[in-house]
């Protein structure tokens, strides 16, 4: 069992913004964009190819060219897959009551488990005021808070992805909430392990990392006691399809409870998502 903790089903709006030609210089485009918009069928095929059974899609909202992955396009995919996918919402982080509104929504109409919000998009730390109401709704709703950590790989500004200060203070005002934080973190990833360790509630996911790139210090990390419970897989696909995340995973040296509490169990418990059916 492989549960992949951050996808997006790319539309071509998203693929195609200049914010991501560094990516696309770095990673190539294993997605063959054809016309018009790729099916969510191209998506599942991939999670197949890797033996990935269940993934978290994310949608996307911008400041300036709103949504690029919207939380109905999410809603959408994942009830015609729902024993495949559940969703993240995005919301408008510049228009906060609006976003706690939507975020409302996508919980309770549309079966969200969580919020993604990504501080280097909005140029502004996350501790900046208005993702505080978030925050809050999030505990209220009981969903998890995902973000990114460690540098900006689009072409923006990366110092709002440090775990110190900002997770950490996140963490000290908001002791319930649950916070996942993707991309390992680096070049603060030892900052990012301080942070999980430091509360109950902080999370990491691997997503952006094929297995060969995942730090040292994350994998000590990963083998330990409490590490173990701490760390998630994602693949961030499509700029990194879930098949090569998990290329020489069993290199890694992980036992085989860490194993399955990286791929699928750590995650399962903190989106609280159902066990498998027998």
């Amino acid at each position: 069992m492989i549960l992949d903790a951050w996808m997006q089903h790319p539309t071509r709006r998203f693929l195609e913004n200049d914010m991501f030609a560094s990516l696309r210089r770095w990673t190539g485009s294993e997605l063959e964009l054809g016309d018009g918009e790729i099916p969510i069928g191209a998506s599942v095929a991939a999670m197949d190819a890797a033996g990935v059974d269940f993934g978290l899609l994310t949608a996307w909202h911008a400041p300036r060219e709103g949504a690029l992955i919207s939380n109905d396009e999410v809603a959408a995919w994942v009830q015609a897959h729902p024993d495949r996918f559940a969703g993240l919402a995005a919301v408008a982080l510049d228009r906060p009551m609006e976003g706690v509104r939507e975020l409302h929504r996508c919980v309770r109409e549309l079966g969200m488990v969580g919020l993604r919000m990504l501080p280097w998009l909005w140029e502004a730390p996350p501790t900046d005021r208005r993702f505080y109401p978030l925050y809050a709704a999030c505990v209220e709703l009981g969903v998890p808070f995902c973000t990114q950590v460690g540098h900006a790989g689009p072409l923006r500004p990366s110092e709002p992805g440090r775990p110190i200060p900002y997770i950490d203070q996140i963490a000290l005002d908001f002791p319930e909430l649950v916070i996942v934080g993707g991309h390992v973190g680096y070049p603060w990833t030892e900052e990012m392990i301080a942070v999980a360790r430091k509360h109950e509630h902080v999370y990491i996911d691997t997503s952006a990392y094929t297995s060969k790139r995942l730090p040292v210090e994350l994998l000590t990390y990963m083998r330990s006691r409490g590490g173990r419970r701490k760390v998630l897989f994602g693949s961030n696909y499509p700029m990194i399809f879930p098949a090569r995340a998990l290329e020489e995973l069993d290199q890694l040296g992980l036992d085989e409870e860490t194993r399955e509490l990286y791929l699928h169990e750590n995650t399962r418990r903190v989106f609280g998502l159902p066990a498998p059916s027998a």
